[in-house]
C-alpha cells in the first residue's frame, strides 16, 4: 500500500491518467499537422490526409477525456464512499479493452480507406459511420457501450455499499448520462434534419450537460482537498452550479437547430437559453477562487491549485464568453461554421474538461506514486507548463477569431461575397500565427510531462557545517 493512498483499490485510476496524457500528445501533434495542412494543403498528402487528421485529433480528444473522467472517478469514489472500489479486476479490464479498440480505431483511420473500413466493419449492418465526431466503426461504438456501462456499474455498486456525497452522487449522474445518451450514436435516420437533430443529443448535451456535471464534482473534490473549507460550503456551491447547468445546457441545444429545418420556436427557446450558458461557468469561476481565499490550509501542492483556478476562469472565458458570442440567431445566421465556431470550441474544450483533467491529475498522480506532491523545482516546471499552454491557447483562440471575423465579412457581409478559397488565401497569416501558437502549446504539454520526472536537488552540507566528531 502507498503511503498517502487510503484505498488500495484507487491505484487502479495510475494507467487511466497516464494514457490519458499519452493520447493528449497524440492529439496535440494531429492538430499540428492539420493547422500545417491549412496553409501547405498538400502537406503529408497523401500518406495523412485533412480529414483523416481531423478525424483522429477530434476522436482522441474524446477518447483521452473519457480516460481522464474514468481514472477521476475510479480515484476520488473509493475517497468519498470510505470503501474501497467494488471490482479493480473488472476497471483493469477495461481499460484494456478501451485502450486496445481505441488503438484499432485509430490504426484503421490511418492506414484504411474510410469506405474500405466502413466495409470491413459491419456498417452497411447497421449505419452509424460518417458522421462529424461519430465516425468511430460500428465495433468501436458498441465496445465504447460495453466500457462505459461496466464503468457506471462499478463507480454505482461501489457508491451504493459506502457513504453517499454530493460529490460522488453529481459525478455518477453525469456517468449515467453520458452512457445513456452516447447511445444516439447509434440513431441514423435517413432524414438529415432528423439525423442533425438527435445527433446533437450526443454532442452538446455530453459536453454542455453530463460533462458539465463530472467537470464540476471533480472540482469540488480537488478544492475540498486542497482548502480544508467544510463540505457543506463546497455542496451548496455545487448544488447552484449544476441546476444552472443542466437548465441551461439541455433547453440552450437549441441553439444548434437554428438552421436544420427544426421548428421555429427552437430560435427562441435555443437563443434565451444559450445566452444564459454563461452563467453556470461565471459561478464555477466565482466558487474556485471563493474556496481558495476562505482555504483553511496551505496545501502543498500550489500547482493543482493553479490548475484548479484556472479551470474555472478559462471555462468561463472558452465556454461561456466565446460561446455567447456568437449562440444568438442573428448573429449566428452570419458566423454558424465559420473560424469563429472553431475559436469557440478549441477555448471551451480547453478550459472546461481539458484542464479539470490536468487539475486531478495534478493532485492525485504525485499521491498515486507515494507523495502528497510534487518536489518544489517539478511544481515551478509545472506551474510554468500551465502558463505556456493556457497563453498559447488564448492566442490560438485570438488568432482564430480573427480569421474567423475576416471570413465572415469577405465571405458572407459584403455586397459581392468572395469564394471560400479566395477567402482562405486572406486569411493564411492568422493560420501561420496559429500554428506558432500551437508549437509552444506543445512545449507547454512536454514541459508538464517532465515535471513528473524532475527531483529537487540534493541537500549540499558546507564543510565548514561538519562537526569534529568526538573523542
Amino acid at each position: 500500500m502507498l503511503p498517502l493512498l487510503q484505498y488500495p483499490s484507487q491505484a487502479v485510476a495510475k494507467p487511466y491518467f497516464i494514457t490519458a496524457i499519452g493520447l493528449f500528445v497524440g492529439q496535440i501533434l494531429f492538430g499540428l499537422i492539420m493547422g500545417l495542412q491549412y496553409v501547405i494543403g498538400d502537406f503529408m498528402f497523401p500518406a495523412i490526409p485533412f480529414n483523416i487528421a481531423r478525424m483522429v485529433h477530434t476522436n482522441l480528444l474524446i477518447v483521452w477525456l473519457l480516460f481522464g473522467f474514468m481514472g477521476a472517478a475510479y480515484y476520488l469514489v473509493p475517497e468519498e464512499s470510505e470503501t474501497e472500489l467494488h471490482s479493480p479486476l473488472l476497471a483493469y479490464l477495461m481499460f484494456w479493452i478501451f485502450l486496445i479498440a481505441g488503438a484499432l480505431t485509430i490504426a484503421g483511420y490511418l492506414l484504411v480507406p474510410y469506405a474500405t473500413l466502413a466495409e470491413m466493419t459491419g456498417n452497411n449492418l447497421l449505419q452509424t459511420m460518417g458522421r462529424e465526431f461519430l465516425e468511430q466503426p460500428l465495433p468501436t461504438k458498441v465496445g465504447i457501450v460495453v466500457v462505459a456501462l461496466a464503468f457506471v456499474y462499478n463507480i454505482g455498486m461501489t457508491i451504493l455499499k459506502g457513504r453517499k456525497t454530493a460529490i460522488s452522487m453529481i459525478l455518477l449522474a453525469g456517468l449515467i448520462g453520458l452512457a445513456v445518451l452516447f447511445l444516439f450514436a447509434f440513431y441514423n435516420p435517413s432524414n438529415l434534419a432528423t439525423d442533425k437533430y438527435f445527433w446533437w443529443w450526443v454532442v452538446h448535451l455530453w459536453v454542455e450537460g453530463v460533462w458539465e456535471l463530472i467537470m464540476a464534482a471533480i472540482l469540488a473534490f480537488v478544492l475540498i482537498k486542497i482548502t480544508g473549507v467544510d463540505r457543506e460550503v463546497i455542496e451548496k456551491w455545487l448544488y447552484v452550479i449544476i441546476t444552472l447547468a443542466l437548465v441551461t445546457g439541455i433547453i440552450g441545444t437549441g441553439h444548434h437547430y437554428y438552421w436544420i429545418g427544426a421548428p421555429a420556436y427552437w430560435q427562441w427557446w435555443g437563443g434565451v437559453f444559450s445566452a444564459l450558458e454563461p452563467l453556470p461557468f461565471f459561478a464555477m469561476t466565482v466558487f474556485c477562487f471563493n474556496m481558495v481565499n476562505r482555504r483553511r490550509r496551505q496545501h502543498p501542492n500550489k500547482a493543482a491549485t493553479l490548475w484548479a483556478l484556472g479551470t474555472g476562469v478559462m471555462a468561463f472565458l472558452g465556454a461561456g464568453v466565446w460561446g455567447f458570442l456568437h449562440t444568438l440567431a442573428p448573429v449566428n445566421y452570419y458566423t454558424h461554421g465559420s473560424q469563429i465556431t472553431a475559436a469557440h470550441g478549441h477555448l471551451a474544450f480547453y478550459g472546461a474538461y481539458v484542464m479539470v483533467v490536468l487539475t486531478i491529475i495534478s493532485y492525485a498522480m504525485p499521491i498515486l506514486r507515494g507523495r502528497e506532491c510534487n518536489p518544489e523545482r517539478a511544481q515551478v516546471l509545472e506551474m510554468w507548463s500551465f502558463w505556456l499552454m493556457t497563453v498559447s491557447m488564448v492566442f490560438i483562440t485570438l488568432f482564430l477569431t480573427g480569421a474567423g471575423i475576416l471570413q465572415v465579412w469577405l465571405q458572407r457581409v459584403i455586397d459581392n461575397p468572395q469564394p471560400f478559397m479566395a477567402v482562405q488565401d486572406q486569411v493564411r497569416i492568422f493560420y501561420w500565427l496559429r500554428e506558432l501558437a500551437g508549437l509552444v502549446f506543445l512545449i507547454g504539454l512536454v514541459l508538464y510531462l517532465v515535471s513528473f520526472f524532475v527531483k529537487d536537488k540534493p541537500q549540499t552540507v558546507a564543510v565548514n557545517d561538519v562537526q569534529p566528531a568526538a573523542t
